[in-house]
């Protein structure tokens, strides 16, 4: 097809070895196919997070990306500790882009702090959680 074609000219490898009969993945094409199947699982496990709670996203810039704070994540994925303070948050009816506001407000009493988030990283997160009670 001429999607494949565009796809092939814009990487600079053929992607499909072509007969009159058959067509079958290049070592290229089937890398490509093993990407992206990988990043389709790696999409879902992230819909999956935001829809738990275990993260929260805002859409940002003029094609209103969804799009989730680094600082939400540790190397081994979204910080446990996050999930209450989002249910907290939420529970007080915010929504999602006023959690994250809240998150990176700065405020100067915070042990651990300036923000939230840095003391949630700083191992304040009962503190942080009190404080959202409080935002009630």
């Amino acid at each position: 097809s001429r999607r494949v074609a565009a796809l092939e000219a814009q990487l600079g490898v053929q992607l499909l070895h072509r007969s009159t009969r058959a067509l079958s993945l290049t070592e290229a094409g089937a890398a490509i196919v093993t990407r992206a199947r990988a990043l389709d699982e790696l999409l879902g496990d992230v819909r999956r997070m935001l829809e738990e709670r275990q993260l929260v996203a805002v859409r940002r810039g003029e094609r209103k990306v969804l799009s989730v704070p680094v600082d939400f994540l540790g190397e081994e994925g979204p910080l446990p500790e996050l999930a209450g303070t989002f249910t907290v948050l939420s529970d007080n009816a915010f929504a999602d882009d006023v959690i994250v506001e809240w998150m990176f407000a700065h405020d100067e009493t915070l042990p651990g702090g300036p923000t939230p988030i840095a003391a949630i990283r700083a191992g304040f997160k009962t503190e942080v959680r009190r404080r959202a009670m409080e935002e009630a």
